[in-house]
């Protein structure tokens, strides 16, 4: 089968090559998936440049892709909830990557059904960025009522935090570039700032939590915008050791990870407010109640721009360098 696959880790070349490889062969709990589309995301490129490999480290060659959606060929004898001919999505294990590619095997827990009335190219947009946003409402625990600022929510994030922080009655504030303004109120936005020509921290009163997509120097100026007692949940900043902790790494790098974001955690608690980082996991079961959620309210994701397979280093180019209106997706329908 064809597929796209990283040799080494490479700073500067973020490209990736296309390789001819057999198709996976899975275990008992396992699912194999036809894929027809996958979602083409700033962690592909974090993974290519080694950015993220005292988190996660691989081992090479690497079959790249960490989101999916397609159809189930083949089940393991232990899976019974899943069928042969369902059409499926999932965010793949952090060390089962491989969605770049004709087929990719999965465990069963990571996989959900694809929520009706959603195609292929949407349904593979959905599932690191819906994850990532219940992923970091459940670290919030947030109340009703409450205030989060989302930053950059004119991408693909922000197509999936929004609905579900209103889900949960919060009161949703973002910024991003001026012409997704009226796209992104309407997925429930209770105000939109221009990040170009509005600063937050002059515009908006402290909130309650902040949930960081950007990092570097906003994650300070973002830690500034948190009430007494707030949260900031970063997917761009740097782990800390509660994250190491959480995330099941050994002792070393909980260590470690504490010193290199101490100045974080000691910014946040300046205001008496908490610093935590996240790299979103697989939850098929989460991923269900994302399914239900976006049947229920009616939700369509937003996307960008389509590419077709033979141009995945394309897309992730069009990724690494941002400011997309939603999500880049590859396309692998026939």
């Amino acid at each position: 089968m064809k597929a796209f696959q990283l040799f080494k880790y490479n700073s500067t070349d973020i490209r990736l090559q296309k390789v001819e490889i057999d198709r996976p062969r899975i275990r008992p709990n396992e699912v194999l998936i036809e894929v027809k589309a996958a979602g083409v995301n700033p962690l592909d490129n974090l993974i290519t440049r080694g950015e993220v490999k005292l988190v996660t480290p691989y081992r090479f060659p690497l079959t790249m892709g960490n989101e999916c959606s397609g159809i189930v060929a083949e089940t393991g004898p232990e899976v019974h909830d899943l069928s042969v001919g369902d059409r499926v999505f999932t965010r793949l294990p952090t060390d089962q990557i491989g969605a770049f590619a004709e087929y990719v095997a999965a465990p069963a827990v990571a996989v959900a059904h694809m929520p009706q009335g959603l195609d292929f190219i949407e349904a593979a947009s959905i599932p690191l960025t819906a994850l990532t946003a219940y992923q970091a409402l459940e670290l919030m625990a947030p109340k009703a009522s409450e205030h989060i600022f989302i930053s950059g929510g004119s991408g693909g994030l922000g197509a999936m935090a929004i609905p579900l922080a209103k889900a949960r009655g919060l009161v949703v504030y973002t910024n991003g570039n001026k012409a997704s303004r009226e796209r992104v109120l309407a997925l429930g936005a209770d105000r939109y700032l221009d990040y170009r020509q509005e600063d937050y921290l002059k515009e908006l009163s402290p909130v309650d939590y902040v949930l960081d997509s950007v990092g570097g120097k906003e994650l300070s100026k973002q830690i500034q915008l948190l009430k007494a007692g707030g949260m900031i949940v970063s997917l761009r900043g740097l782990p800390n050791g509660r994250f190491a902790k959480r995330f099941g790494l050994p002792w070393w790098k909980q260590s470690l990870f504490s010193l290199v974001a101490h100045r974080l955690d000691r910014e946040a608690r300046a205001r008496n407010a908490t610093y935590e980082f996240l790299f979103v996991e697989a939850n098929g079961r989460q991923l269900t109640e994302v399914a239900h959620l976006i049947e229920k309210q009616g939700i369509r994701p937003s996307i960008d721009k389509v590419f077709a397979f033979e141009q995945a280093n394309e897309a992730l180019a069009k990724v690494a360098q941002g400011g997309s209106a939603g999500k880049v997706i590859l396309s692998l329908a026939n």
